[in-house]
This record gives C-alpha cells, structure tokens and sequence, in this order.
C-alpha cells in the first residue's frame, strides 16, 4: 500500500494503468481530459499493452468500446458532460448487447448556456440507460470504484456496463490523498478477462445487434437486463466487501453517518457529501439530532435497505446536484421518496437543489437546509416544492 499526492483523474487514470486493459477507446473533454492524457502517456512509455484508439468523437469512442469488447476483449472509456450526451445513444446499445464496458464518467453540467463546471445532469440524465452507476465522494473512492468496476461489471451473473462518477474539477482536478494498491494485488483481485461468445470466435460464429422488432424477443431480452440489475445488488456489495478485506476500506451500496437516533437526515451523494458530514458534526455539538446518508449505488437503486436505514427519521432532506424539470424533485430526491412510499413509516420529505453548473455550497447553506428540516419537525407548515441552497433571488 503506497499513499500518493494526486488528482482525482490522475487516481482514476493509475487505477485503470493497473488493471491494463487490452482496449481503450477515449476522446478528451473538460474535465475527463486528464484521464485520457495519462492514459495514453502510459500506453506511448510501454508501462501497458492496451491498445489506444484515438477516436474523432465521443459517439465514436462509445462506439469502439462496443465493437472491441463484442470482440472479446477487455475495453474502457471515459467521458464527461456533452461527451456523455453525444455518446447517448451508444451507451443503451451496449448495455442492451450486455457487454462488460467500464467507464469512468467526470460529471459537469449539461449546456445550455455553456458551462464546463461540475453537477450530476449529464450522468443523472442517462440514469436509465441500463448502466450500473457507482458515485464516489473523493478520489479515494474514484480510484477503488474504478477497480471494482471491472469486477463488477464482468460477473457472470451481471454482465452489464458500469459507469463510476467522481465531481468534476472540486474532485477531478484537485490534489489529495489516495492509497494505491500494489499492481499485482490489483491486477490479481480483478482475475482474468472471460469474453461471453465473442465475435472473433470463428468456432462459433455469432450475431451482435440483430434486428428484434416485429414479433422479435425485444420485450424479454429487456426483462433480462433488468434481472441483471437485480443480481448486480448483490454483486456490488460481495465485490465491496472483498476488496475491503484487501484495502482495509470496505464499500457497501450506501454509507451513513450519525443516524443511529437521529430525527432528521441528510441524503447526499458525491462530493458534497463531506461538507454534509462535516456540519452534521457541528450540529451534533450543538445539540442537534441530525445525521446523513451518503448514496454510492444509484443503478440499481437499493430501496430496501436505504428505507431501512431512513426508517427512524421524522424528517429527511434529499440533496440533488441536479434538477428534473417538470417532476416533482431532483432525480435522488424522486427515488427516496418512492423507497419511503413503500415503508410502515412515512418521514416527511424534502428537495434541496445545489451545485448547478458548479456554484458553491457553504456550511451555512446546509445549515440553512436543516433549519427547515426542524421547522417541520416541529409542525411548522413549510413547503414541499423544491428548496434552491445559494441561488440569487430576484
């Protein structure tokens, strides 16, 4: 175990160098461009044999992937923001093909107006797109969510696409701590690649992406993705809890903080997760009853076990870094709301919007966001709609 200064990227990027892919397909976008870059630099120092394709757009890279895992071989990508939105319809293709692609995504906001600073509405907008998707709050996570991925994504059981985020620039560009892992544990923790009926196999001569329309199995081959998403719930947290016993940090589908006799939670996801924590203690000083759940696993969704977890809070505050316009909230605040539906109890809830296109959020917005979370703890009439935390009125 070494600990290293780096980025966000630079960790994601070394996680990748360690695992060696035979396939990388990218293109450059802001703030993924790091990943790509130190990618190819290792590829051009002979430090791994992947092959690199330089590809002319997004769509292409996305397109690639595709064609060299249904190849057979081990393939990556990486990709932010309008690159995301580019490759859009490629990515239910492959995840429709079942194919074992991983692909970190550096999130930004989606133009218009133009903007290249972080929220979560490019990969909160392709959230049904049948990806497994996996957040992380800082490069630690970034780095391990990217190893576990391969894992993941290439069980037997799964065999789906997974999709690892990480908060552009607040996260992706800055330096901090991460403990790396030796590449042969690495390497040995994520075993060989096995290649499901690859089209290289002249043996067994297969078709990819046949016509499946009129009186086709379309509809049960949908079915099947699906079952597959409910076997990856599994699989995540086997894979979480293994690498645990390698790394010494043990992942499940969520994580939370002070909610043991809390009244009122926070629900977070990403990087803001840390400055929930960090007033989440400041509040506890103070007297306060409050506590956070930070979500990883966002595809599939773990219903049954956040409702659990959230099942003894009076009130709960969903934070969104991105906003669904027309829908009663911001796309984690709409899934919490449907996990509680289900349960014996009902907390009250409520939408906290922050973060688009990049804008801060201080202590004394969240502070702010539990004042309202105690006004109707209390009783107090307060508004369902959505809360906007450090937007200019007027």
């Amino acid at each position: 175990m070494a600990r290293k200064a780096i980025t966000g990227n630079g960790a994601i990027a070394l996680a990748l160098k360690q695992v060696e892919p035979d396939v990388m397909a990218a293109y450059p976008i802001t703030p993924q461009t790091e990943i790509a870059q130190n990618y190819a630099q290792f590829v051009a120092d002979g430090a791994v044999k992947t092959e690199y394709i330089p590809v002319e757009s997004e769509h292409s890279a996305m397109s690639a992937a595709i064609g060299s895992c249904a190849a057979g071989a081990r393939t990556i990508t990486a990709t932010s923001s309008q690159g995301f939105a580019l490759m859009w319809e490629m990515l239910f293709i492959a995840a429709s093909l079942r194919l074992p692609l991983t692909m970190p995504v550096i999130t930004r906001a989606l133009s218009g107006p133009i903007n290249i600073h972080c929220d979560h509405s490019d990969s909160m907008g392709g959230r049904d797109c049948g990806w497994i998707q996996l957040y992380g709050e800082d490069g630690q996570e970034g780095y391990d969510n990217a190893i576990q991925a391969f894992r993941i994504a290439e069980h037997m059981d799964v065999r789906l696409p997974v999709m690892t985020m990480i908060d552009g620039f607040i996260i992706s560009g800055a330096i901090g701590p991460v403990e790396t892992l030796p590449d042969a544990e690495v390497k040995k923790f994520v075993g060989d690649y096995t290649a499901l009926n690859p089209l290289l196999n002249v043996e067994n001569p297969v078709t990819i992406g046949a016509f499946d329309s009129l009186g086709g199995w379309y509809f049960e081959h949908k079915v099947a993705q699906n079952r597959a998403m409910e076997n990856a719930m599994k699989v995540i947290e086997e894979v979480g809890a293994e690498y645990g016993k390698l790394s010494g940090r043990a992942y499940s589908h969520f994580k939370t903080h002070q909610i043991e006799d809390a009244e009122i939670v926070l629900v977070a996801i990403g990087s803001a997760a840390g400055n929930v924590k960090t007033m989440v203690d400041t509040l506890r000083a103070e007297g306060k009853k409050v506590g956070m759940l930070k979500v990883r696993t966002f595809r599939p969704f773990p219903y049954e076990q956040i409702r659990a977890a959230l099942s003894g809070a009076k009130v709960i505050g969903v934070m969104d870094r991105s906003d669904s316009y027309g829908a009663q909230g911001g796309p984690l605040f709409t899934e919490i709301s449907a996990a509680m539906f289900g349960g014996d109890t009902r907390p009250k809830m409520f939408n906290f919007i922050y973060g688009l296109g990049g804008r801060d959020i201080f202590p004394d917005d969240i502070r702010g966001a539990v004042e309202t979370l105690e006004q109707a703890a209390a009783g107090e009439q307060v508004s369902q709609t959505r809360h906007y935390l450090n937007v200019r009125e007027g």
